[in-house]
């Protein structure tokens, strides 16, 4: 008898007694630190920094390192970076539809276009996009961007990569994104 009591109180106790609970929540902002790719110039690095609007995903970048011009930029599916950025694998295609441009209705959700580096090889720009996300089947956090030698082609090209990465060339600086404090 004395054990059966003993054994209800403390039933009773532990239903009773608030435990912390783990709420999860939709993350609001995200960063990546780039990086160059071995095979690339050793001075090309930069952060771009994500937050979620009402409008879509707010990107703001800044690179410094690279050739003046256009350069494309990609989320790719993973997010792997060793030994070198086509670790990334390909662009970021939950879809399986051809590459195309971030204005497209047919496009990789990874694809965002071109970024444009200055005379001085420095990008510092911001990009709105409405399909990648921080949550749900788009969500990048986890996944990797990734910057690209030449100008990207937006599936426009009679190149044969011009509708699987726009012909953008090698892979000059990568990083991996992830869930920022808001």
């Amino acid at each position: 008898m004395l054990k059966t009591l003993l054994i209800s109180f403390l039933l009773t106790l532990a239903s009773s007694t608030p435990f912390p609970r783990t709420t999860t929540t939709t993350p609001q902002k995200a960063t990546c630190l780039l990086k160059p790719d071995p095979s690339a110039s050793p001075a090309i690095n930069g952060t771009v920094d994500l937050t979620r609007t009402e409008t879509g995903l707010h990107l703001k970048l800044f690179i410094q390192g690279l050739s003046p011009g256009e350069h494309g930029f990609h989320v790719h599916t993973f997010g792997s970076i060793f030994p070198n950025c086509t670790a990334a694998g390909d662009h970021f295609n939950p879809d399986n539809t051809t590459h195309g441009a971030p204005t497209d209705s047919v496009r990789h959700a990874g694809d965002l276009g071109n970024i444009v580096a200055n005379e001085f090889g420095v990008v510092d720009a911001e990009i709105v996009d409405s399909v990648i996300a921080l949550d749900g089947k788009y969500s990048i956090i986890g996944r990797s961007f990734v910057v690209h030698a030449n100008r990207d082609d937006l599936g426009r090209g009679n190149a044969p990569t011009s509708k699987t990465t726009g012909n953008s060339g090698p892979r000059v600086a990568c990083g991996v994104i992830g869930i920022a404090k808001s």
